[in-house]
């Protein structure tokens, strides 16, 4: 990170591809990802890190992006809902399990619905319908009332652990 006229200067990996931006230093990840690289995937919500509307990951870990400052994420991997399907363009298992599994409806928070559960599944192949319920309960929903989201993570997770992985 280099601190320029303007703000800083950061380099983040994002969905596998280099950026380098000038952001100003409390500038926060959400607002770089959707205003300045048009990844509108990646929501805001509530703004202070309950809801979970703006999940990704950084290097694989789950993050609230309404929390995070960009210039914290200087050198780091980013990926968003768009970064997750398969690179072939289709979409990755658990993005295709919401879908049949009706794990989304108004599709407000299903981008950070399919973030949280991609990263549940990376740590656990294999959960409980307990530690699903845990693992997203930082996750809010007003419309489907989450059956549909923990039949979709429990087909995810049927699935081949490689499949899980993409």
């Amino acid at each position: 990170m280099n601190e320029g006229e303007d703000g800083v200067q950061v380099r983040l990996e994002i969905n596998g591809a280099a950026h380098e931006l000038d952001v100003e230093p409390a500038r926060r990840l959400v607002d770089v990802l959707r205003h300045d690289l048009g990844l509108t995937g990646t929501k805001e919500s509530c703004a202070v890190g309950v809801c979970g509307a703006c999940s990704v990951l950084v290097d694989g870990r789950l993050v609230s992006a309404c929390l995070l400052p960009a210039a914290l994420a200087d050198g780091h991997a980013v990926t968003t809902v768009e970064g997750l399907a398969n690179p072939d363009g289709s979409l990755s298992n658990v993005q295709d399990a919401f879908i049949r599994e009706g794990g989304l409806q108004c599709g407000a928070c299903t981008p950070g619905q399919v973030v949280a559960a991609t990263a549940l599944l990376a740590e656990d192949p294999r959960p409980s319908e307990e530690k699903i319920r845990d693992w997203m309960s930082g996750n809010l929903c007003r419309c489907t009332g989450y059956a549909g989201i923990i039949r979709a993570i429990q087909a995810a997770a049927a699935a081949t652990p490689a499949e899980v992985a993409r």
